[in-house]
């Protein structure tokens, strides 16, 4: 990777969107490459190695998750879908499948440069395993205090246990986390008891984070996989 000037490849059939897209990165300093179709994409990967993949799933030619699950396997960039499927289901799908960041269209293209940017960052930068503080959705969670602390200022203790597992969340913010990775995490022996475990500290977490135990919106559980933590988290 170019530290200076990453390359993004676009794939998107519709112009005004590559045009937009391309316009706005290089301006910031990206350097990009378009492509309007999945088959130019992919003859276009054997050339050159991008950065970051920018993927539309409603392709004219191929189906746009396949894709992403391809690249996930196969490529080193990350991966970032834009699409203008708004459902939760579709962004936990597309994030299961290996993307990295989900971004709904319309949007602002100056949130794409942003985003790229702190995926990059966060691609170089080690984990914040001295990190303190996180803050996600409105909540600030102090693991030095074992603390959380809502948006409108109430405040929620945490135990150790459910420290661990909200961190292991945080820390991988938008990605499939298995029942054997958390398990090699917390360490403990894998098995019934051990996930009787992860489901009462899940669902503590749950509780505490104010969420709808038959829809999560930060919690998601993915039967037969894991879980995925779907939001945006800063570390300090």
């Amino acid at each position: 990777m170019s530290a200076d000037h990453p390359l993004v490849a676009i794939l998107d059939d519709e112009p005004e969107i590559r045009r937009m897209l391309s316009d706005a990165l290089e301006e910031a300093g990206f350097r990009t490459t378009c492509y309007a179709r999945a088959t130019e994409f992919e003859v276009g990967l054997k050339r050159s190695s991008p950065d970051v993949c920018l993927v539309d799933l409603g392709l004219p030619d191929r189906d746009g998750l396949a894709l992403v699950h391809r690249l996930a396997l196969e490529s080193g960039a990350a991966i970032i879908i834009i699409s203008g499927r708004a459902q939760v289901q579709d962004r936990v799908t597309g994030l299961e499948l290996g993307a990295d960041d989900y971004i709904i269209k319309p949007f602002d293209p100056a949130e794409v440069v942003a985003r790229i940017r702190a995926r990059l960052r966060k691609g170089r930068s080690e984990s914040p395993a001295h990190a303190q503080t996180a803050r996600f959705a409105g909540w600030t969670a102090h693991f030095d205090r074992y603390l959380l602390v809502a948006e409108d200022g109430a405040e929620t203790s945490f135990s150790h246990a459910e420290g661990e597992v909200l961190r292991l969340f945080l820390e991988s913010p938008n990605r499939l986390i298995t029942r054997a990775q958390m398990q090699e995490s917390l360490g403990g022996a894998a098995g019934e008891s051990f996930d009787r475990a992860m489901d009462v500290r899940i669902s503590r977490l749950r509780t505490k984070l104010r969420e709808d135990p038959k829809n999560p919106r930060l919690i998601k559980t993915i039967y037969g996989a894991g879980y995925i933590f779907l939001g945006e988290v800063r570390w300090s």
